[in-house]
């Protein structure tokens, strides 16, 4: 089911998300479904999108879902970053889906995760994944791109579709 994803200014957003413990899992599988949908509806209506956390629809858990290669559940994630290299980008969010905030992310990381099964997973993220990923752990902690702006001169309105 496509829920309704969280807009700029929602307090929920700003709220951070709690561990899942695995006695909710089973609980927590439609769930996944729906934000797997949700992007699915983003790419439709906006032509973007590549992954959602969990405090985007309302759902106060440390989830992320990304869908690109395949779908990926990733549950209580942690990041390593690798090295100091940095890269600027305009980001963009599923909860302000007609703006851009000119951030700074780190260009390599290792993410760190138990997947839908409970299985402990370990993957390194380069470029536009290590980009994706910081933004999507961002939300669990509250963290919007817009309070990652580089200075007040890093957004940009997008022409409505």
């Amino acid at each position: 089911m496509e829920r309704k994803i969280l807009l700029l200014g929602d307090p929920r957003l700003y709220e951070i998300s709690e561990e899942v413990r695995k006695e909710e899992l089973e609980k927590l599988r439609p769930v996944f479904e729906d934000m797997f949908d949700c992007i699915k509806g983003i790419r439709r209506d906006y032509g973007f999108g590549r992954a959602i956390a969990a405090p985007q629809i309302g759902v106060m858990k440390r989830l992320i879902c990304i869908l690109t290669d395949k779908p990926y559940v990733i549950i209580n994630p942690t990041l390593e970053f690798v090295g100091d290299e940095m890269m600027e980008l305009m980001d963009d969010c599923m909860s302000f889906p007609n703006l851009l905030v000119r951030v700074r992310r780190y260009r390599h990381c290792i993410l760190r995760y138990k997947d839908e099964n409970w299985e402990d997973q370990e993957m390194p993220m380069d470029d536009d994944m290590s980009e994706l990923i910081q933004h999507e752990y961002d939300h669990l902690d509250g963290i919007l791109a817009t309070m990652r702006a580089i200075d007040n001169k890093a957004f940009v309105m997008k022409e409505a579709k």
